[in-house]
């Protein structure tokens, strides 16, 4: 047993208690009927900051300014939960702030993030990238002494996140059947194999990533951290190119085939169907524990997702609710190839079925003369009713192009 880890852990969790209560561990009774399961979610988006990244942020600082000589200026490069969990922080310690964030993030993560510093923290808007943000935060950071807090991949990080898991076994009261765990660049996931290597051994946990950004995946296929040369930012809590060196170490046993990776666009799905049925509100990162479950064989068991964090910005619904229909086989797009001529259009439109809807409609090609090319979205109550759909389609003589899955095209013009 790592009795040193479980011991500065402890401490860890006592340092937070003025700042944080325990987060709730609630049985969730609409995914334990699904899955036939005893499902219970850890719900970290109760958190102050609605993170975990809380935990992480404060554990490191407190122990940084515990040091001979300690820095009164922290610097981050973050344009969400860390950024929001450092800002927290250095209000409660009295020190200063100072976050980068790429230029293109969203006004109400920066307000949000400088409410929580109440006056103590500067937000400075650098790059369009997190790259970018990242080189100039730390070329600040060394330039003015300030200390430079990592969101992962730093050991009192790792420390302050695993007091997540202490949490769930004191109030579980056993171990769990599976731990199922969201990742992004490894800060969670190394602190809760820790915790739980030590106190509940044997305990499986199963790391969870999206699709679009599989770097612990990559890392264990590979036998260290790689750099993944693309990555989808959809899920932008936990869309990391390359996993924390010092997180990648606690994973021994893991192996590759071990990761969920979970698609974008049922992610989205989860999320809708979470804040209709359940109304919990999610971020992508948030859902990918609950995500992973369609993917587990939970039959009969005792599980734990994380639910990491509910910052989500309602701006980005219609753009959820749109990943959400497609990937249920609900909304498609097609290039239609529509004559000109008169009642075209109405023989059209005799094709849908009554539970069609056209949701787009736009010529993209205004100057022809004998056809013209329609850019149009149809979206169904049921994935099947596209089949009947596109045989009439073809019977009335119309010919269109699906372009529903085309990621180029797609992403050009929708």
């Amino acid at each position: 047993m790592d009795g040193d880890f479980v011991a500065a852990v402890r401490g860890a969790a006592v340092a937070l208690a003025p700042v944080l209560e325990p987060t709730p561990l609630q049985r969730n009774d609409f995914l334990s009927a699904r899955y036939g399961a005893d499902v219970w979610l850890k719900r970290e988006d109760l958190t102050p900051v609605r993170s975990y990244k809380l935990r992480g942020a404060f554990n490191a600082m407190r122990k940084v300014l515990a040091r001979p000589r300690a820095p009164s200026r922290f610097v981050c490069a973050s344009a969400g939960n860390h950024a929001q969990g450092l800002a927290f922080a250095c209000r409660h310690f009295g020190v200063d702030g100072v976050v980068f964030m790429p230029v293109t993030t969203p006004q109400q993560k920066i307000d949000k993030t400088r409410a929580f510093g109440g006056g103590r923290v500067e937000i400075r808007l650098v790059g369009d990238y997190v790259d970018a943000t990242l080189a100039a935060a730390k070329t600040f950071a060394a330039a003015q002494g300030a200390h430079f807090l990592p969101p992962f991949d730093d050991p009192d990080v790792i420390e302050g996140q695993a007091t997540c898991g202490l949490e769930i076994l004191e109030q579980l009261g056993r171990a769990p059947d599976m731990l199922v765990v969201p990742v992004g660049g490894g800060g969670l996931l190394s602190g809760l194999c820790r915790i739980v290597e030590a106190m509940a051994p044997g305990t499986p946990l199963v790391p969870v990533e999206p699709r679009g950004a599989a770097s612990l995946q990559a890392a264990l296929g590979a036998g260290h951290p790689v750099t993944l040369p693309d990555v989808d930012n959809f899920v932008d809590g936990a869309a990391v190119a390359r996993i924390g060196e010092l997180n990648f170490a606690a994973f021994d046993g893991l192996r590759a085939e071990d990761v969920v990776l979970a698609p974008e666009g049922r992610i989205c799905a989860t999320m809708v169907e979470m804040l209709n049925v359940e109304g919990v509100v999610l971020e992508p990162a948030g859902a990918l524990a609950i995500d992973a479950l369609r993917d587990l064989d939970i039959a009969g068991r005792t599980v734990v997702a994380v639910v990491s964090g509910g910052n989500f910005d309602f701006e980005r619904l219609p753009d959820v609710k749109e990943r959400a229909l497609r990937w249920e086989g609900r909304k498609k797009y097609y290039i239609l190839r529509l004559p000109q001529r008169p009642g075209a259009l109405r023989e059209f439109l005799e094709t849908l079925g009554p539970d069609d809807d056209i949701s787009r409609f736009e010529y993209l090609k205004k100057s022809a003369r004998n056809f013209g090319s329609v850019l149009i979205g149809i979206e169904t109550s049921a994935r099947e009713n596209f089949a009947g759909l596109e045989a009439r389609v073809a019977a009335a003589g119309f010919t269109w192009l699906d372009i529903s899955d085309d990621a180029v095209i797609t992403s050009l013009i929708i």
